[in-house]
């Protein structure tokens, strides 16, 4: 073991993941076996971890198959066979995006990987990991999919690696139950329900194939007239999308090939209280063993000692997937609970005194929610954010963020905590009573030299796209932030997140991007990434439709991969393009 390991952990602190480990344990046969496109991790962090971890301390008997090689059995056959059943996770990040670039590049480096080569992770993992489980155990007890390359592909999407809508991934991948975003709750009901015998059907939080549609669910579109029609696809992302909250959701059914993809309504989030206990999990925060011995993984350096204080966003970024897989309403942990685990950080023999991050989707979301949504979930005819405002029901407050981050600081052993999620410059803007005084805190105490933002773009048309807010929000931020650093005497800086031939955006806009940050911020972008359409966002439905999906109305979408490349460049060349390049 690790010298800088938390002292006296050993193989046992571990969740096991071979046979030496069972005997250890003295198990001769595991009731449930994660499967993941991960190296085993096991962190707070790490979906397969946390789901795992919470299945043993409910008293099941869990292993865990990391990266299993996939042209042998010798992976998959050397925990046995589990009694109740199989879960198959693509990783932390779905297996396309973590293998190829928004250029279709493949991609050689992976953080979730031992050694940081990407050469363990199969394309479509979710479906290759399930088949593998198919070809060694025959007759086998049922497979569960989840996390978020399952999640996301739940009903008919866009797939932009193959350029075409795909079946729900139950459909491809030869599994029985599908999981859909936070787990936890459904995959205790889903793990007591097998071990007892009694049906699953009713579980919320789940997915399932049935002969017939479910009675009282609404209709999806057909995969079939998805193939047929954009305009239908859309009203099926529609439907998907608008029912996600576990309080207002529907159930839903898709016709696919003559049988039914059935979904039923959200899992009930996790409260205050489970949301602590399941943080408090005894998480040795290190790559197994098992897996050190090919090297060091990438996301350690910034998960090891990193908390997250919160799930869900309502920020409702169109490109961004957080909020239909972690879902759209905040739900925070107590501060008790985050003090404690970071007093664990000190314990560690490498913990140098720094908090790498705290924070969650959108950092400054934590500690308040909208009563009415948390009431009645969330609306249909509105959201609590697009590019023009903000709901007024929002009662935006940081002032128990800021007490948190006060109290962390007092921490015996913590020399820094950073704030290094993202940060939602609109609601600092505001927040009139205390989005000076978090700014302020952030500057003085929790920055380290420059501060992310992501504005993502400056262009009205596109930033609506987004669902972004207007680059005057963006000017007035900057502005306070810079005199907020004059008054500490610190020469921080902003840097931004640009995309690049997002929908909307043409290489004229890309070049008005440019003057912007070079005439308004006064600096030269070093990095923009080009738009990548990923299932379960409406930016990937505009991409594939080239359709605005408010108004049905077509929208510029620029599919051409070297002219993708030419908005990036217009952004990061230090010299400036010629009105040749505009479009």
């Amino acid at each position: 073991m690790s010298n800088n390991m938390k002292k006296d952990i050993t193989l046992k602190d571990f969740l096991p993941t071979t046979p030496e480990e069972l005997k250890q344990r003295g198990w001769d046969r595991l009731d449930i076996i994660l499967v993941s496109g991960d190296s085993y991790i096991d962190s707070p962090y790490i979906g397969i971890a946390v789901i795992g971890r919470y299945l043993d301390s409910l008293g099941f008997k869990v292993g865990i198959i990391a990266q299993p090689d996939i042209k042998s059995d010798k992976d998959i056959k050397r925990l046995g066979e589990p009694l109740l059943f199989w879960g198959v996770s693509g990783g932390s990040v779905d297996s396309m995006v973590a293998n190829y670039t928004a250029s279709k590049k493949f991609r050689h480096n992976d953080d979730y990987t031992a050694g940081g080569v990407n050469n363990r992770r199969p394309d479509r993992a979710v479906l290759i990991y399930t088949n593998l489980i198919r070809q060694n155990f025959k007759s086998t007890v049922p497979i569960i999919l989840g996390g978020i390359e399952a999640s996301l592909r739940r009903v008919t999407h866009y797939d932009y690696w193959s350029n075409k809508l795909r079946k729900p991934i139950l459909f491809d991948a030869k599994a029985d139950i599908l999981v859909y975003g936070m787990g936890e709750n459904a995959i205790k009901e889903l793990a007591f329900a097998l071990k007892h015998n009694q049906s699953y059907k009713e579980i919320r939080g789940i997915c399932y194939i049935d002969k017939v549609p479910k009675d009282g669910y609404l209709t999806l579109s057909s995969h079939a007239t998805c193939l047929k029609e954009k305009e239908k696809y859309i009203d099926l992302f529609d439907d998907f999308y608008n029912n996600n909250d576990p309080i207002s959701a529907k159930g839903l059914s898709q016709e696919v090939d003559g049988r039914y993809l059935i979904q039923n309504p959200p899992a009930h989030y996790l409260e205050e209280e489970q949301m602590d206990e399941i943080s408090a999990l005894p998480y040795t925060r290190e790559l197994h063993p098992y897996h050190a011995k090919d090297g060091k993984v990438k996301c350690l350096e910034t998960i090891k000692f990193s908390v997250m204080t919160h799930q869900g966003c309502w920020g409702e970024c169109n490109f961004c997937a957080i909020g239909v897989h972690q879902g759209r309403t905040i739900r925070t942990r107590s501060e008790k609970s985050i003090i404690k685990e970071i007093e664990e950080f000190t314990t560690y023999k490498d913990f140098k005194g720094i908090v790498s991050d705290v924070g969650g989707a959108s950092a400054n979301m934590y500690g308040y929610e909208c009563k009415k949504k948390l009431n009645h979930g969330t609306c249909e005819h509105q959201r609590c954010v697009d590019s023009k405002r903000i709901c007024k029901s929002m009662k935006i407050d940081h002032s128990r963020l800021i007490n948190l981050l006060r109290s962390i600081r007092k921490i015996r052993g913590v020399k820094k905590a950073f704030v290094a999620s993202g940060i939602r410059y609109d609601l600092i803007n505001a927040d009139k009573n205390s989005g000076y005084t978090y700014l302020k805190e952030l500057v003085k105490h929790h920055i380290s030299g420059q501060m992310k933002v992501a504005p993502e773009h400056t262009s009205p048309k596109v930033l609506e796209a987004m669902n972004k807010p207007n680059k005057e929000e963006l000017v007035k931020f900057k502005k306070l932030y810079d005199k907020l650093n004059a008054e500490e005497g610190k020469k921080q800086f902003l840097t931004y997140y640009l995309i690049a031939a997002h929908p909307a955006s043409t290489l004229k806009d890309m070049e008005e991007l440019k003057r912007f940050t070079r005439d308004e911020l006064k600096m030269n972008p070093e990095q923009a990434q080009i738009f990548t359409p990923t299932p379960g966002t409406y930016s990937a439905v505009m991409y594939y439709t080239e359709l605005d999906p408010k108004t049905r109305k077509p929208i510029f979408v620029e599919k051409d991969m070297h002219r993708k490349e030419l908005q990036k460049r217009v952004v990061i060349e230090k010299e400036q393009f010629s009105h040749g390049f505009s479009s």
